[in-house]
């Protein structure tokens, strides 16, 4: 500026290389880039750069600061009885994302077009998707896939058959999912549920996980859980497993005690017909419940066992705003929901909104495709977390994957 001298370029280089060389400032610099991308390329300056952005308890405040965002979402349709699939990228991004959700984008085209089975997603946990494959051949059961949509070089990875019991007369399968819980890393540990009802109304819990390409037993349980909604939704966070009971509460299963509790929803509150629906917390012991009822999304927390109302948002100058009409023939409903309650996923009409929770806004993220005659389901695809670093010469155990 006029009037002022500059510092000379040599002072210049000694004041930044003195703060570049304080770990302390280096971390709160690194803490706000913003992007796992730019993290990543950040970690690639030298060494010390690296150490700091792959250390796990910073890595543990970077996604606090800026969790992972929502890349784009699978679109399960119906076409005349015959399921179609097709990913929605969120538009718009950042510049830093773009490359990546186009890269997610013509992965999934060019897998699409792969597969000689019919295949068909039920989740996309951590940049993966779950596969479900069957031909139809009578006797014989689904096969269970995972599949890297960044790294399609990887390939799928089948899982093994889920187990079946060798059932008593009078008994019958009353219900079975598919769970899958992050662990340290990127890795994932999956998880298969199955419950089986007697005559008499007893109801058995079995969990098996997977280890060594193999279903392991981890525990069974028995417990009297109420008939539920046709969406019978189900949560695994850490320990805890979160299971829609009957019209009016859920279900906990507890695995390291094999015991069962049940909890009823906030007065009011029913599962079905898209109105509830939960979404996992950081803490096992919470679990966050999202009810919508004809224009107002509330969301409450549950916390030892208790119910506490958190957030009430009015949908109403929000639809308005979308020039969308809000008859009573035509009410948003839950399709699907974000960890932590961070957004909501709506279906209305033929039209799929997104609801952010924090920043209090709404938009339209697609309409469902003329062919389709109603919408099946929906998973959104998550920017993958932890970022992957590159290895580090000379020091394979400081390799994040």
């Amino acid at each position: 500026m006029d009037g002022e001298t500059r510092p000379p370029p040599a002072a210049m280089a000694g004041a930044a290389l003195k703060v570049l060389d304080d770990d302390d400032l280096l971390i709160e610099i690194l803490v706000r880039v913003g992007f796992p991308t730019t993290l990543v390329r950040a970690a690639t300056v030298c060494r010390r750069w690296y150490l700091n952005a792959s250390d796990r308890s910073f890595l543990r405040r970077f996604r606090d600061r800026h969790p992972p965002r929502l890349l784009g979402i699978y679109v399960l349709g119906d076409d005349r009885s015959v399921p179609t699939t097709r990913f929605v990228p969120m538009l718009p991004q950042p510049q830093e994302l773009a490359a990546v959700v186009r890269r997610v984008s013509s992965n999934f085209d060019a897998y699409r077009r792969a597969p000689k089975v019919p295949t068909y997603i039920f989740g996309c946990p951590n940049g993966r998707i779950l596969l479900c494959q069957h031909d139809g051949s009578p006797g014989t059961g689904a096969t269970l896939g995972v599949h890297n949509m960044l790294c399609p070089e990887v390939g799928t990875t089948m899982l093994p058959p889920q187990p079946l019991l060798q059932l008593q007369n009078g008994s019958c399968y009353t219900y079975l999912d598919f769970l899958c819980k992050e662990e340290e890393g990127r890795s994932l540990s999956y998880w298969y549920l199955l419950m089986h009802s007697t005559a008499e109304g007893k109801h058995t819990m079995h969990v098996y996980f997977l280890r060594d390409c193999a279903w392991c037993m981890h525990n069974s349980a028995i417990h009297d859980i109420p008939h539920a909604p046709t969406q019978r939704q189900t949560v695994l966070a850490e320990d805890k497993i979160y299971i829609t009971a009957g019209w009016s509460g859920i279900t906990v299963l507890d695995l390291t005690a094999s015991s069962f509790s049940t909890i009823r929803l906030p007065q009011g509150v029913e599962h079905g017909n898209g109105g509830a629906m939960l979404s996992r917390a950081d803490d096992a012991n919470r679990v966050y419940l999202i009810h919508v009822k004809e224009l107002q999304v509330r969301i409450w927390l549950l916390k030892e066992a208790a119910w506490l109302l958190v957030d009430a948002i009015c949908l109403h100058d929000m639809l308005a705003s979308l020039d969308m009409s809000t008859d009573n023939n035509a009410l948003p409903r839950i399709s699907q929901v974000g960890d932590n309650a961070e957004f909501v996923l709506l279906e209305m009409g033929r039209s799929i909104l997104y609801l952010d929770v924090e920043r209090r806004t709404l938009h339209t993220v697609c309409e469902l495709a003329k062919e389709d005659r109603y919408l099946c389901c929906i998973y959104p695809f998550m920017m993958p977390w932890p970022p992957t670093f590159p290895a580090l010469k000379n020091d394979p155990a400081r390799f994040s994957s």
